[in-house]
């Protein structure tokens, strides 16, 4: 009696701890699958996911050599296509516009009963383009304070965003270099729709309300962090990815001033990092501006080859963050404009700006 008792004693203390083992290991497998899963599978319901988006990135393809025959077969014209492809509506922030085509296609929009609507910088809100376009009916706000509306940012149908660098103008599209960054997302185009909105009803600058919707979101496949300025909190995130830099920074910038992103430069570049950049040649003596103080401090930077202007705004971190926008290096661009910025964590966007940025360097050596 007394061994079968031992042995029904030893078999229930045996089950106890072997089910209380099972209930471990089953608690550490679902947590391990629930850790894992959150790194791959991302919840498709997350509001900051847009798993159906693209990305397309273009630059524009200026000639050493300028002559009207080149001034066709641009940006210009494709975002003129996509225009006439509106159905609804077509909002534009417009630091300034001159272009034919894109003018053309707001004015055609408007006859076919979209909603087209344009902010503009007061400094060119009597174009001839914007004059037309008034003339046609088009509601039509402007930014009459000293600081700039420096968008220039394109939102169609609510689903598709145009930024980066390129004003829409002749020769923002044939003569100087810039990047666009076309976008289907309607989280993205939620963003600068409300950007929009809050400047066609007079907010300017620090005066705007810093609400973005999604600010950090993900498109296709694609990480992407969104800021506008001046109400955010720009340099902020971009001194933040350069402290984080690890191995190489390149930058093509049409003015730099702003000494904190260039004091992180350097320090990286003494750290051992790969630092190269190209500044727009007439601004290099500028001001306030940093491109000595780089060049002392050994970095490789240059003044920029093009007869024209290279306008780029554009950081490229460890060959997989690209920094780009209306978004110029300064202070004004920080405190006083309004200015939007993408922030793509994407090594094959990253490589697309790294071939610009080479032959924007080579065009500047061969200049030197």
């Amino acid at each position: 009696m007394i061994a079968k008792s031992k042995v029904k004693n030893a078999i229930r203390q045996v089950g106890r701890k072997e089910i209380l083992l099972s209930l471990f290991l089953i608690l550490v497998l679902w947590g391990g699958w629930k850790f894992l899963g959150s790194e791959t599978h991302s919840d498709p319901a997350s509001p900051n996911l847009d798993p159906g988006g693209q990305i397309q990135i273009f630059f524009t393809t200026p000639h050493q050599l300028d002559a009207n025959s080149y001034h066709r077969g641009g940006i210009d014209e494709s975002l003129a296509s996509s225009m006439d492809g509106a159905q609804q509506t077509i909002d534009v922030a417009a630091f300034e516009l001159d272009n034919d085509a894109i003018t053309g296609a707001m004015l055609h929009a408007h006859q076919r009963g979209v909603k087209v609507r344009l902010v503009v910088d007061g400094d060119y809100a009597d174009e001839v383009s914007v004059e037309h376009i008034r003339r046609a009916g088009i509601p039509i706000v402007t930014d009459d304070r000293d600081p700039f509306m420096h968008n220039k940012f394109v939102v169609i149908d609510g689903r598709q965003v145009w930024t980066g660098s390129w004003n829409f103008t002749d020769n923002g599209t044939y003569r100087n270099d810039n990047n666009v960054v076309i976008v289907q997302s309607e989280k993205l185009a939620a963003n600068y729709t409300q950007e929009f909105e809050e400047m066609f009803d007079g907010q300017f600058g620090p005066t705007s309300l810093d609400d973005t919707p999604y600010p950090q979101l993900k498109i296709g496949e694609v990480q992407v962090e969104n800021y506008f300025a001046s109400e955010g909190d720009l340099p902020a995130p971009i001194l933040t990815i350069l402290e984080q830099a690890e191995s190489s920074i390149y930058f093509m910038v049409f003015t730099f001033t702003d000494n904190e992103i260039a004091k992180r430069m350097v320090a990286k570049h003494r750290a051992g990092l790969t630092v190269r950049g190209v500044i727009e040649a007439r601004n290099v003596g500028g001001t306030g501006e940093d491109f000595e103080e780089m060049r002392k401090a050994g970095i490789d930077v240059l003044e920029d080859g093009n007869p024209y202007m290279m306008h780029h705004k554009v950081m490229v971190v460890d060959e997989h963050i690209v920094v780009t926008g209306s978004y110029n290096f300064t202070a004004s661009a920080a405190d006083k404009n309004d200015e939007n910025v993408l922030i793509l964590h994407s090594s094959e966007i990253a490589v697309q700006y790294i071939e610009e940025f080479e032959r924007v360097y080579r065009q500047a050596k061969e200049a030197k």
